[in-house]
């Protein structure tokens, strides 16, 4: 009894007890996961975010269109420059990693997304991304995180996992599931090393009896199963730190050796089946063309690196990949040879379950409001077709606060 006393009183008040990278990860509270079982027929989504508003205009580039070209002087890219999509469009000419993919029909892109009344604030206009909501409605998470919750039914405190150093992002919010932030492979593993009295109440309360139904003992029953979770999670992520390597096809850049590590964790079999990872750098007011080429050059032959490894692996039928901004740019350029914030931008949909090509209308450059693209497809019309037709929970209503028709990517729903 003094034993389990002393590990509650432990555990409870140590920050570090069970910890990625330093903090005290959500799988502590979640339910027990079973570490030899199989999630290998499980959909999985990837999101890559393009924090601070990419330009929409010179990544799908409407090069012969004379508005861009009397609006984007310095900017602009040449039809001569461009990867060609068709006529009229084509790809920024350092996203050769998009340019293949489309080719071998595993891309599909939607212009033109956004949302009503749109809101140039990064941290406003992401949260409505995030969340479905504005500011002033009611919200107790993000999109994701109630997806996690109500659509995937997984025995796991593992389902969902953010790849990144920063802040957890608000569409991973769950009300009652709590998401680990994992900064590297290497670097998820439990912190009890250094501390062997902790060890030894661990190990001490995993087999104490918790028979009967005192405050202490379901209590103690909790911790123990979380802690077994976590001690499951980090013995198999020890073999898969130990027993494989991130393949060389990666580009050697942040978008590269994240997305490399979600590769790692969907062909190990993790029970993960959301990963969020955030590319910072797209608020590209001054200077922009050399910069922006950088980023998309990252993120686009990353996604094809990732896109190919599970084509190769076999699990290439079960991952979908989502990429996005929280807006796009202006149409004119600024006086800093950069952009600013707009609106509209494209959305990107890559794996071998969509449609290839465009899926959706294009925003007229000859009917700008403001100076500013008109969005033509709603982002919550892209994640009721994940949510319905992907992972095929089908009150996708529920999630994102009202009816909204799917888009036709080519996803079908499960089963």
């Amino acid at each position: 009894m003094n034993n389990r006393r002393e590990f509650l009183s432990t555990v409870l008040g140590s920050s570090a007890v069970l910890s990625f990278s330093g903090t005290a990860p959500g799988v502590f509270c979640e339910a027990a996961w079973a570490g030899g079982q199989q999630w290998q027929t499980g959909r999985v989504l990837v999101v890559v975010q393009m924090s601070g508003g990419n330009d929409g205009l010179n990544t799908i580039v409407p090069h012969s269109h004379d508005v861009y070209q009397k609006h984007r002087r310095q900017l602009q890219i040449s039809g001569s420059d461009v990867l060609a999509i068709d006529k009229q469009h084509g790809f920024h000419p350092e996203m050769r990693g998009f340019a293949e993919l489309l080719e071998a029909g595993q891309l599909g892109i939607v212009p033109g997304v956004g949302y009503p009344k749109p809101n140039r604030s990064h941290f406003e206009s992401m949260d409505i991304w995030h969340t479905c909501r504005r500011k002033t409605e009611s919200r107790e998470g993000g999109w994701l995180g109630d997806v996690l919750e109500k659509a995937i039914a997984t025995p796991t405190g593992l389902s969902g996992m953010h790849i990144g150093s920063g802040k957890q992002p608000l569409a991973m919010i769950a009300r009652d599931l709590r998401i680990p932030s994992v900064e590297s492979l290497e670097r998820f593993q439990l912190n009890l090393k250094g501390n062997k009295r902790l060890g030894k109440l661990l190990e001490d309360s995993l087999v104490a009896d918790t028979s009967g139904g005192s405050d202490e003992n379901d209590l103690l029953g909790f911790l123990s199963a979380s802690t077994q979770s976590a001690i499951a999670a980090d013995k198999r992520l020890e073999t898969l730190r130990k027993s494989s390597k991130q393949p060389d096809s990666y580009p050697d850049s942040q978008p590269g050796r994240r997305l490399g590590t979600i590769a790692r964790l969907i062909k190990a079999n993790m029970p993960t089946r959301v990963y969020y990872v955030t590319i910072d750098g797209f608020d590209t007011h001054a200077r922009q063309s050399n910069a922006h080429g950088v980023l998309l050059r990252q993120v686009s032959d990353s996604i094809a690196a990732l896109v190919k490894d599970l084509n190769a692996s076999g699990h290439g039928d079960r991952t979908l990949v989502m990429s996005f901004s929280e807006f796009g740019r202006r149409v004119a350029e600024n006086a800093s040879e950069g952009t600013d914030h707009g609106t509209a931008g494209p959305l990107f949909l890559a794996g071998k379950s969509v449609k290839a090509g465009f899926l959706a209308p294009h925003s007229d450059l000859t009917n700008l409001q403001d100076g500013d693209l008109r969005f033509r497809t709603d982002f919550r019309s892209v994640y009721a077709s994940i949510i319905e037709n992907w992972f095929g929970y089908k009150d996708s209503a529920s999630i994102l606060g009202s009816r909204f028709k799917p888009l036709d990517v080519g996803i079908k729903s499960p089963g």
